[in-house]
């Protein structure tokens, strides 16, 4: 794994990166809410049960509290946060002016997305921006931290930083079984972009879990990259359909509905599901830990995390 201790010590993700432990982190979609205590609502019951708790930014292009208003409520709290950014709805300057935000916050982790098309959420009228790529965001957090300067995406340094920036950067990538090279370019660009840390969307399946540990580490990046597989607990069989349906890369074989739709309880049923996922997850030695979604059923992740027997690893 990349060595995060030398990007940020004093973090509890990049302490469990460094020391090869399993990582868990949480995702919540912060309040449509003009208030602290509506966030905390939903993050606190997450406080010393998962390392860090991610905040999208602006999810399924729709208007909630900004990640970095929500990563920098949660830090002042105590909940470590990995804050969203992405490129949808920001320019460079923007983008750049929001890193130095957070880093000022004591945010110490991000996550760079390109973002949901505009046309699919609450506002269709929005105007995108796309001024960068997620790649390119990545590098410029990256080198804000490194050269201690505002960087020009194709040109030299610009002005000097004081008190740079340095986070773990964190990337989305969807498990691969065939390790194709579009795949393959794709995340190495986003690898010598400089980050440090990938988050995959959703998968139940560990036979596809098993193979795309098996490209990562074909391709050499399972010693180079945390990677933090997509888990959580699915709350019912039409949430679970629905997610596989309709959200794009989410993999959740037949026998894993088939569980929910024989369980007296479908969502404690899930809540098991994602307790013994996350076991086999860590018996994986080319994963880093899991990140756990869960949208409408968050409230249940602390559960899973709970009754999971996560196995020790070797130092």
């Amino acid at each position: 794994m990349n060595d995060a201790s030398s990007i940020h010590t004093d973090g509890r993700l990049a302490r469990r990166f460094a020391g090869r432990e399993f990582a868990i982190t949480a995702e919540i979609v912060p309040p449509v809410a003009g208030s602290a205590e509506a966030l905390l609502a939903k993050a606190g019951p997450l406080k010393g049960i998962v390392d860090a708790v991610n905040v999208t930014d602006g999810a399924s292009a729709r208007v909630h509290m900004s990640s970095l208003a929500s990563a920098g409520i949660l830090a002042a709290n105590d909940i470590e946060p990995i804050a969203q950014f992405t490129c949808r709805d920001r320019n460079r300057i923007a983008l750049m002016s929001d890193l130095l935000g957070a880093a000022a916050l004591g945010v110490k982790a991000i996550l760079v997305l390109n973002g949901d098309d505009p046309t699919a959420g609450d506002q269709p009228d929005a105007k995108p921006v796309f001024d960068l790529t997620s790649a390119d965001l990545i590098s410029v957090a990256h080198r804000m931290g490194a050269e201690a300067s505002v960087p020009t995406v194709s040109g030299p340094p610009g002005r000097a930083i004081t008190d740079p920036p340095r986070f773990l950067i964190g990337a989305a990538d969807m498990p691969n079984a065939d390790g194709d090279e579009r795949w393959a370019a794709g995340l190495e660009k986003k690898i010598e972009a400089g980050a440090t840390f990938i988050q995959t969307q959703l998968c139940y399946d560990l036979e596809l879990l098993q193979r795309y540990a098996e490209r990562l580490a074909e391709r050499g990046w399972a010693d180079r990259l945390n990677v933090l597989v997509g888990n959580g607990p699915l709350l019912s069989v039409k949430s679970a359909l629905w997610m596989r349906d309709n959200l794009f890369g989410v993999k959740i074989p037949d026998a894993v509905i088939a569980r929910l739709e024989g369980a007296s309880d479908p969502k404690v049923e899930g809540v098991r599901i994602c307790a013994e996922q996350l076991q086999a997850i860590a018996e994986m030695p080319e994963f880093a830990g899991a990140h756990l979604m869960s949208p409408l059923n968050a409230g249940s992740i602390p559960d899973a995390v709970q009754l999971a027997d996560i196995p020790s690893r070797p130092s």
